[in-house]
């Protein structure tokens, strides 16, 4: 039986990353393509960060889903380029919103240029994921994971996670 490039996507379209499980693989950008290899089908996904230590249950989640449908095809890690916020789906980060994690902000170009200035750039406001407040600090860099900064709302006093843009 020949799967189609088309039934694997189908077939994982719905796999759920295993630290935010409201959210897809794909949603999120760390799935990043399915192609023809030299030997079969490719499963290509891109951590998002070099460190994440997710990688090794997504690809075993992957290999799974695909054995459970009959599909065989090879998990390729691909490093370059590096994944970036910019690859998450609205979808994906109205979902996080909704679970209660800030989704990241838009980076611009610029942002993945290196730039010296006399004075910090002023940071975009983080809205609170659960009242819309702006009224917003940051408590740590590091929220549950390392990609996440972890934030408090000033008005409800709810502490939550924020989705750090690269």
């Amino acid at each position: 039986m020949t799967t189609s490039i088309e039934e694997t996507w189908a077939a994982l379209a719905d796999l759920a990353d295993p630290e935010i499980p409201v959210i897809s693989l794909r949603d999120l950008g760390i799935l990043r393509d399915v192609r023809a290899g030299a030997e079969g089908l490719e499963v290509v996904i891109t951590p998002t960060y070099s460190g994440c230590p997710a990688m090794s249950q997504i690809e075993d989640d992957i290999r799974s889903t695909l054995k459970n449908k009959g599909i065989s095809a090879r998990v390729v890690t691909q490093l370059a380029p590096a994944w970036t916020t910019d690859w998450m789906t609205e979808s994906g980060k109205e979902k996080l919103r909704a679970y209660g994690i800030a989704p990241p902000h838009q980076t611009p170009a610029a942002h993945n240029v290196v730039r010296f200035i006399s004075r910090p750039a002023k940071a975009e406001a983080v809205p609170c994921p659960h009242c819309g407040s702006s009224n917003t600090v940051v408590s740590s860099q590091f929220g549950s994971t390392a990609c996440k900064a972890l934030y408090k709302c000033q008005d409800c006093q709810e502490p939550f996670d924020y989705f750090k843009p690269y």
